[in-house]
């Protein structure tokens, strides 16, 4: 095995060498071209053998080889690669396998490719890799041991397409939400996974005035703001060169001495929650985050224990005062079952954290009771009411 793996190793140099020379205008090439001069070299390996070696040398050439064609559907919102198992992707919010297998060998060639530019490393001594491509993909890791059947690679792809509001709710709770922003209250998206809440807060943000400056802090940068005043922070973590790490916490903390107009934090996790908080209590009005949660009532618990690891030692009275005076509005997304991604709920926070449903999925039910806190902008219409 150790000899024939050298021999591999061998070959996969050489052909690389030989496409290289056979590729013209520096137009990368294509799988069947490859396959073409692999078969020409080596007659005599098995026809398993030779489709690896043709993966691994598109792999080496085009960066991510046989899944390459995914990364370029813009239908695909999703690529995961099961270790040794077969490639699925998910289109149109419908998980399907496709028929692209990929050796264990190219798959870790490619994850090298992946993570070696980002400054990170993904082996045995640091099996969990989450990370962010240039255009914006997210990329999760899972070496063995700790992945049982070989690596496990996850791309996460953000949509070019902008959206509207309208496209996740009603025209009556889509007027409502556009208001929300531009009255500057401070709101809380929440959802389960893959339910579209940062495409939410990325389609909300477009409600910002222009020229409004806009600070974002995210763990991995996902949003895409279409502003002309935008200033992105990213978290880090610790390199492999021993950088230290940047947390969430503390690019929320420096956000506030940057004259932010608005702050945005893709998705509160932890002890930021309480300092995303202690702004919105201080004048950093119309601030929006993320959360994970199964509902808006839910939210506001989860948010509750997410400022609790702070060590903040507020009672819990005090804490929900804190809630109730720092955010103005929930916002429930989830996803159906063909995929499609819709607001169930809005939700108007009261004192001690009490919720007052405005909007279902049926439409708007209610007007809020927030006036807003810019003279400027109108108050809210009766005539976006869709449900009496």
């Amino acid at each position: 095995m150790e000899r024939l793996n050298r021999h591999l190793a061998h070959e996969e140099s050489e052909l690389h060498r030989l496409v290289a020379d056979s590729t013209s205008g520096g137009v990368p090439p294509d799988y069947d071209r490859v396959r073409e001069i692999v078969n020409r070299r080596t007659p005599l390996l098995s026809p398993e053998l030779q489709r690896e070696l043709a993966e691994r040398v598109l792999a080496r050439m085009c960066g991510f080889g046989p899944l390459e064609q995914f990364l370029d559907d813009p239908s695909v919102n999703e690529v995961m690669v099961n270790g040794r198992g077969g490639v699925w992707i998910e289109s149109a919010g419908e998980l399907r396998p496709v028929e692209v297998t990929i050796g264990e060998s190219t798959l870790g060639q490619l994850i090298e490719q992946i993570v070696s530019p980002l400054g990170l490393r993904a082996d045995r001594t640091s099996p969990l890799v989450d990370a962010r491509l240039p255009d914006g993909s997210r990329v999760n890791v899972v070496m063995p041991p700790i992945a049982v059947d070989g690596p496990y690679l996850c791309i996460r792809r953000f949509g070019s397409l902008r959206l509207k509001l309208e496209d996740f709710a009603s025209h009556g709770v889509a007027s409502l939400l556009g208001w929300i922003v531009r009255a500057r209250a401070n709101v809380l998206v929440s959802g389960g996974t893959g339910a579209g809440k940062t495409t939410l807060l990325n389609t909300m943000a477009g409600e910002i005035p222009r020229g409004a400056r806009i600070i974002s802090v995210e763990d991995a940068a996902e949003l895409r703001l279409d502003s002309d005043h935008v200033v992105r922070l990213e978290a880090r973590t610790r390199s492999v060169e021993g950088l230290a790490p940047v947390t969430v916490r503390d690019l929320v903390r420096n956000a506030l001495r940057m004259r932010p107009d608005r702050i945005l934090v893709g998705e509160v996790r932890g002890a930021e929650a309480f300092d995303l908080l202690q702004a919105m209590n201080t004048g950093h009005d119309g601030c929006m985050s993320t959360c994970h949660a199964n509902g808006a009532e839910d939210a506001l618990r989860r948010l509750e224990s997410m400022v609790m690891m702070a060590d903040s030692g507020l009672p819990l009275g005090a804490l929900r005062d804190q809630i109730s005076s720092a955010l103005d509005f929930v916002v429930h997304l989830a996803r159906g079952a063909a995929g499609q991604r819709r607001i169930v709920e809005v939700a108007e926070v009261g004192s001690q954290a009490h919720l007052e449903i405005l909007a279902g999925s049926g439409g708007l039910l209610a007007m809020p009771r927030f006036s807003g806190r810019v003279a400027q902008v109108s108050p809210p219409q009766n005539a976006w009411l869709e449900v009496g």
